[in-house]
C-alpha cells in the first residue's frame, strides 16, 4: 500500500492527528477532569477495547478489601420526612460490599427535643420494622430503631448544629440479626457543651431480626429533617 493508500484509509477512520498523539507516548499531560461516563482505553490480551471509569473504579475497589466505596448521597437535605437507601435504587449490593457507613454532617431537626433514628427493611423499603422491642442498643435497652443520638435530645434552635457522626451497618444481607455501630457528636442549645455517644468505643446496637434487609431509612422520631447531608459508603469485599 502506497503512503497515499494510507493516509487515506488513515482518513477514512475518522481518527485525527490529535487523538493519535494521545496515544503516542510522550510527557504532556492534561487536566481534563475525570467523571462518569468517560472512557479508559485499555489493553485486553492484545485488543484494545474502550471501558467506562464506571467499570475501572469497580474493579480497583475489588481489589482493595476493606476500603470505602462511595455509594450515594443524599444532597443538601431541605425539610425533608426521611433519607432512604434502598436495594431497587442501587445502593445495597452484597456482591460488592461486605457492610455500610452511614456519615452523617450537620443533620439538624426541624423541631426540638427529637432524636435520630435507623430503620430497616426486608422488603426493599415497601415497608420498615419500627417495632419498639425488635431493636436494642448498649445495656440491652428495647427501642424503635437504632438510636443514634447523644445522651441530649437534639433541638433547631440558635447554636444548636445538628449531629456528625457515623453509623456502620453489618452484612445486613445475611439472615442473623444485623449489628451496627454508632459514633455521633453534637453542641448543646448553649454552644458550649459536647455530647457524644461513647466516643471511645463506639454504640452497640442490634436489629432482631434474622433476616437479610436491603433498605434503611433514616429519620428523627417526630417531625422532618430540616437541613444536612447523609453519605452512603460500601465497605468493598476482600
Amino acid at each position: 500500500m502506497s503512503r497515499q493508500e494510507k493516509l487515506a484509509a488513515l482518513a477514512s477512520t475518522g481518527v485525527t492527528k490529535a487523538e493519535l498523539d494521545n496515544i503516542d507516548g510522550g510527557t504532556a499531560r492534561g487536566t481534563t477532569a475525570i467523571a462518569d461516563g468517560d472512557g479508559v482505553l485499555i489493553n485486553d490480551a492484545g485488543t484494545m477495547r474502550m471501558t467506562s471509569v464506571e467499570t475501572m473504579a469497580t474493579y480497583i475497589g475489588t481489589k482493595v478489601g476493606g476500603g470505602l466505596e462511595f455509594i450515594a448521597s443524599s444532597g443538601a437535605i431541605s425539610n425533608a420526612a426521611s433519607v432512604q437507601f434502598r436495594e431497587q435504587d442501587g445502593h445495597f449490593d452484597s456482591s460488592k460490599y461486605d457492610s455500610y457507613v452511614f456519615k452523617f454532617y450537620y443533620v439538624l431537626p426541624a423541631t426540638d427535643s427529637v432524636y435520630p433514628i435507623a430503620q430497616l427493611s426486608a422488603n426493599d423499603g415497601s415497608a420498615y420494622d419500627t417495632t419498639n422491642g425488635n431493636y436494642h442498643y448498649g445495656d440491652n435497652t428495647d427501642f424503635v430503631g437504632y438510636y443514634l443520638s447523644p445522651v441530649y435530645n437534639m433541638g433547631s434552635a440558635a447554636n444548636e448544629y445538628g449531629m456528625c457522626g457515623e453509623m456502620e451497618l453489618f452484612a445486613p444481607h445475611l439472615s442473623n440479626y444485623t449489628y451496627a455501630s454508632v459514633f455521633t457528636i453534637m453542641t448543646s442549645s448553649s454552644g458550649t457543651m459536647v455530647s457524644s455517644i461513647h466516643s471511645a468505643d463506639r454504640h452497640s446496637q442490634v436489629h432482631l431480626s434474622a433476616a437479610a434487609q436491603n433498605a434503611i431509612k433514616l429519620s428523627f422520631n417526630s417531625g422532618n429533617i430540616e437541613s444536612g447531608e447523609i453519605v452512603m459508603f460500601g465497605r468493598v469485599n476482600s
